[in-house]
């Protein structure tokens, strides 16, 4: 069941990750994002029992280790996100990079300082009190993310009172995260005390993760507080990504109309033909149409039927005429308008005229 659960969790927050990368490699933003997202399921990847038996197998605990490692990165690229979010992506710029990097050079050091570590999986409770290197480890690990949980739920809770719509339903998410990773924290430190002070520590194992309240605190939190990031995260993104399949549509619908003008006036061209963006290549395909619209003889308050008769009836040269003067619409109102004209464009039978025309070149 653990590992069914860590497993599920680890590879649903990996495969998001993965496409939030692909999708700051197009657009250039939320890198933060994908590394958190990709640190997240690869350190629930890196704890599951079986992989921690297997990780073993190369050095003894190294599962443990290198979760702990993946979930630090992923705080830190969480803490960035969030900051990004809520505008405040300045505070703290220099000091967290040094932060990590001290708290993964301490876990490291002492990690591989320590001898006797067990095979399997990867816990500690019965070396606390004979191995203080592990006492370090965990004290480091632990006010890290607690430094870094912290400031993520503050963040959250600031920034939640100016927001609204799916941002303010992220945002939410983000401060019940953080309430579930302050939780396991608290757990864990109190789990290493009880381990100090006991004469004779028994290695805790779980069957379930919410079987016992310290099993709840150490298996189960963790994986409902990853789950709520992960979920915090995406949630935010929904709008833009509505968004972005409509102007995917909008181009698709475009893309005839704009074949017919720009064939006809090749002088409305752009040198550049767009960002990197689609929003920007949409902008680009609607300027280039309103262009051909205008010197074709369309004007704004002309019916979408008898605009797309006019494009299509144009002569192979254009007129002598100069184009009529219009006034710029807004954006919504000109997509509509521009939809409206390309889609009877189309059912009128020009997109298929302009494909055998396109062939012929």
């Amino acid at each position: 069941m653990i590992d069914i659960l860590f497993l599920g969790v680890g590879l649903f927050a990996l495969c998001v990750g993965i496409w939030r990368a692909v999708r700051a490699r197009r657009t250039g933003a939320g890198a933060g994002l994908a590394v958190a997202l990709i640190a997240l399921g690869a350190a629930f990847c890196f704890l599951s029992n079986r992989a921690q038996l297997f990780e073993s197998e190369i050095y003894p605990s190294l599962g443990r280790l290198l979760s702990n490692l993946a979930t630090m990165v992923a705080a830190y690229g969480i803490g960035l996100t969030v900051a990004e979010i809520s505008g405040t992506r300045d505070r703290g710029r220099r000091t967290r990079p040094v932060a990590l990097g001290v708290a993964l050079a301490l876990l490291v050091v002492t990690f591989f300082s320590t001898t006797d570590l067990p095979r399997g999986i990867g816990v500690f409770d019965e070396l606390y009190r004979t191995h203080p290197t592990l006492v370090v480890y965990v004290f480091a690990y632990t006010v890290y993310l607690g430094f870094a949980v912290i400031d993520i739920g503050v963040v959250a809770a600031v920034t939640l009172r100016a927001s609204g719509g799916a941002l303010r339903a992220g945002l939410t998410l983000l401060l019940l995260a953080s309430a579930f990773a302050v939780a396991y924290l608290a757990g864990k430190v109190v789990a290493t005390i009880q381990a100090l002070q006991a004469d004779h520590p028994v290695k805790a194992l779980c069957r379930g993760p919410f079987s016992t309240v310290p099993c709840a605190l150490d298996v189960g939190f963790p994986a409902v507080s990853v789950l709520l990031i992960v979920l915090g995260l995406t949630i935010p993104s929904v709008p833009g990504l509505v968004a972005a399949r409509r102007d995917a549509r909008t181009l698709r619908l475009l893309r005839p109309l704009r074949a017919h003008l720009t064939r006809r006036f090749p002088e409305i061209v752009r040198i550049d033909p767009g960002g990197p963006s689609r929003r920007e290549r949409l902008l680009t395909a609607m300027s280039e149409t309103n262009d051909g619209l205008i010197l074709a003889g369309v004007t704004p308050d002309l019916p979408a039927s008898a605009a797309a008769r006019v494009v299509r009836d144009l002569p192979d040269e254009p007129g002598g005429e100069e184009p009529p003067v219009v006034a710029a619409e807004p954006f919504a109102a000109d997509v509509a308008r521009l939809r409206a004209i390309a889609r009877v464009y189309r059912k009128s039978g020009g997109a298929a005229a302009d494909e055998v025309a396109g062939s012929t070149h």
